[in-house]
């Protein structure tokens, strides 16, 4: 029964301390994670919008004179300059009026010498009574008459060497002409409401857009510096830059927005009338501002924190303040974060403070990557 009994008690120890040996606590890996660096730089605040482009000014070319085309100096889509000759008219009975013109006046000048002649010399007769004021007040008539002829005549020539003129249509203004209406030899007439072609000013150009009404007093209050505007065509395309040089009068209060205009010197033709633009409007540049990746940026219940990576390779939170976001950065305007601070971007959901971290990618800068 000794023997039984010592078995029995062996047997049961054997069971019993596997029972209460514990398992080590298993130790977690480190979370892999995406790095940036906080840092202070000048962080533009600008205004977004989506804008048209318009000519600042656009000209319907329309004859003045009537007759038929005998020459077009252009090609369509050709850009022009001011005073370019674009079509001729047929010359010939402007210049056979003019002729006709001219003739009138000599004879005009002759009458009129003539004229002032006889009257000079019924001055003298009626001063001796050689002859009676009634046939001196008509002489001083048919002087008056050949005066006022003669005015008449060299309105008439005027007219006549204006026609001529018009008989040459150049471009009012330089510009990119559009599609022809006309061709050689077509007839045209001044009274026709049909524009021959039309002028857009591509360069200079405009951009009209429009933000909210509530950024008109930061606007106002800038207003005397020279605020950047960038324009870059919806499509696609390098921007150009401009500056603001309209703000409207008046808020449309269907929209509440104020409608702006940026002026764009547009030398390589990218912007075109009538296209649709992205535009940032530049107010203000905040210096040495305090910025963090917008990713990095967690909210929470007691507000907006980050997790800063601390020398030992673990997580702990630090609470911030936003100021604004610019782009792709968040601008802080306070909290307890320090320019160099490594911050999370990437991996926030598995953290915890005090968690060990395994950075993938550390930013040299903020919102730039290096690997």
């Amino acid at each position: 029964m000794t023997r039984l009994t010592a078995r029995r008690g062996l047997l049961a120890l054997a069971l019993v301390l596997p029972a209460c040996r514990k398992d080590p606590t298993p130790v977690q890996p480190p979370v892999p994670v995406t790095a940036a660096l906080a840092e202070r730089r000048d962080v533009p605040f600008e205004l977004a919008a989506t804008g048209t482009v318009e000519p600042i000014q656009t000209v319907a070319v329309q004859p003045q004179v009537s007759g038929p085309i005998v020459r077009i100096a252009f090609k369509e889509g050709q850009e022009v300059t001011r005073g370019q000759v674009l079509f001729e008219i047929d010359p010939r009975p402007f210049q056979a009026a003019l002729a006709q013109a001219e003739a009138a006046l000599a004879r005009d000048k002759a009458q009129a010498a003539n004229a002032e002649a006889e009257t000079h010399r019924y001055s003298e007769l009626a001063s001796k009574d050689y002859v009676t004021a009634q046939q001196f007040e008509q002489v001083r008539t048919d002087a008056a008459t050949a005066t006022a002829n003669l005015a008449g005549s060299r309105a008439a020539m005027e007219q006549a060497r204006l026609n001529l003129q018009y008989a040459t249509i150049r471009a009012p203004i330089a510009g990119k002409t559009g599609s022809l209406r006309v061709r050689e030899g077509n007839l045209v007439r001044s009274t026709d409401a049909t524009s021959l072609v039309t002028i857009n000013q591509i360069r200079p150009i405009l951009a009209r857009f429009a933000v909210p009404a509530s950024n008109l007093p930061l606007i106002q209050r800038h207003r005397g510096e020279t605020l950047a505007v960038r324009a870059a065509p919806v499509s696609g395309g390098t921007p150009v830059e401009g500056t603001l040089n309209f703000v409207d009068n008046a808020v449309d209060t269907a929209t509440g927005t104020i409608l702006l205009k940026g002026l764009f010197p547009n030398g390589e033709g990218v912007l075109w009338p009538g296209e649709f633009v992205n535009v940032r409007l530049r107010v203000y540049t905040d210096t040495n501002a305090l910025v963090v990746p917008s990713t990095a940026v967690v909210s929470g219940q007691q507000g907006n924190f980050v997790f800063v990576i601390q020398p030992d390779s673990t997580a702990a939170t630090r609470p911030v303040t936003v100021a604004r976001a610019a782009g792709d950065l968040s601008v802080l305007s306070g909290g307890e974060i320090r320019p160099g601070d490594r911050v999370v971007t990437d991996g926030q959901l598995r953290l915890r403070p005090g968690s060990k971290v395994q950075i993938k990618t550390t930013a040299t800068t903020a919102g730039e990557n290096e690997t």
